[in-house]
């Protein structure tokens, strides 16, 4: 048997609507309770349709510059770190694999939201949503290389004079490697997880992109709760651990720093981890934005907003931190651009 479900979005008239969208429905497929239950085989992501049409174009705009910066400027990074040989030290070889990690991560989501800003046909295959949400959780790569660039700033700080040994190029090599895999690993089991149960509607995803907490909302079985609270205390937990040792780094860091006798070494010392420290900042005030629920008849639009912080502002504000806040990568920008477009002056 096939059911159907009406799309009721208001849409400018040159943009072609998505009337209709089909879903199987097997009762003999999932059965809870002793009931019935149709099967999604694709999902409806509502996102921000919900909100009013005029503000659409200015969202499309807003995320559209905010996606373009973050790419060309991780671009940008990585091609002057590759180019200026002052720069292949190991806090550079991480933020080049943090904006590795970053372009992976708006790659996923930016397009299709984009997308499903200017179109009314807002379904999502079952498998693509499983890779979307891959790349969602796949964003704790973010979490694993701060982690390691405050261990860096750890090492550079307290133990300066072994600083080449401990962190020599292999070193910082398996660093990178074990933190992109710790945000695979996450990823799959997340992913992994969530699809294992099973869907019976409704299939309207409140969020603009496959998020494993919007989707668990829409499972059904008994194993459901248990599976939430699950997926919430992993994530949680690799949060709250990565932040945990970011403090005990700085815990070091600062009573290292309070052992300086001058105040100029003190103040010239703490500069250089004042943009790392930023990043974290933000990057934990965001995602744990994520988290805290809202109530209220617009708490799923608020829900909405919410993630934008996170999933967008986060990589355009890192994006800036690291490069304004940090004098010696924003020299080195320069210098680029004047070997670039000025060779006989540089």
């Amino acid at each position: 048997m096939i059911g159907f479900q009406m799309l009721n979005y208001a849409s400018p008239s040159w943009i072609k609507p998505c009337t209709f969208i089909p879903f199987l429905v097997s009762p003999d497929a999932a059965s809870v309770a002793g009931k019935n239950y149709s099967v999604v085989y694709e999902f409806i992501i509502v996102g921000f349709s919900n909100f009013p049409q005029h503000l659409l174009p200015a969202f499309f705009l807003l995320f559209l510059l905010m996606y373009l910066f973050t790419l060309l400027g991780n671009l940008l990074i990585m091609a002057t770190v590759r180019s200026q040989r002052r720069l292949h030290t190991p806090m550079y070889l991480f933020l080049c694999a943090l904006s590795i990690s970053e372009i992976l991560y708006t790659l996923a989501i930016a397009p299709r939201l984009l997308t499903d800003l200017l179109s009314t046909c807002h379904t999502i295959t079952f498998m693509a949503c499983a890779s979307q949400m891959f790349f969602f959780t796949f964003g704790f790569t973010h979490s694993f290389l701060l982690t390691v660039m405050g261990y860096d700033l750890y090492m550079a700080i307290c133990h300066s004079l072994w600083y080449n040994v401990l962190m020599s190029p292999r070193t910082c090599a398996r660093l990178v490697f074990w933190s992109w895999a710790g945000g695979s690993i996450m990823g799959m089991m997340v992913a992994l997880i969530v699809f294992h149960l099973t869907f019976c509607g409704p299939n309207e995803i409140h969020h603009f992109g496959c998020h494993a907490l919007s989707l668990l909302k829409l499972a059904c079985g008994k194993e459901t709760s248990s599976v939430t609270l699950g997926v919430v205390l992993v994530c949680v937990t690799a949060l709250m651990g990565c932040l945990f040792l970011i403090i005990l780094s700085y815990v070091f860091i600062v009573a290292t720093i309070l052992r300086i006798p001058s105040a100029e070494g003190r103040h010239k010392i703490f500069s250089t981890c004042v943009f790392h420290l930023t990043v974290v900042i933000v990057h934990y005030s965001f995602a744990s934005v994520i988290y805290l629920k809202s109530k209220g008849p617009h708490s799923m639009d608020n829900n909405t907003l919410k993630a934008t912080t996170y999933t967008a502002f986060t990589p355009f504000l890192s994006l800036i931190i690291f490069s304004l806040r940090n004098k010696e990568l924003k020299n080195a920008i320069k210098k680029s651009f004047q070997r670039k477009f000025s060779p006989l002056s540089s």
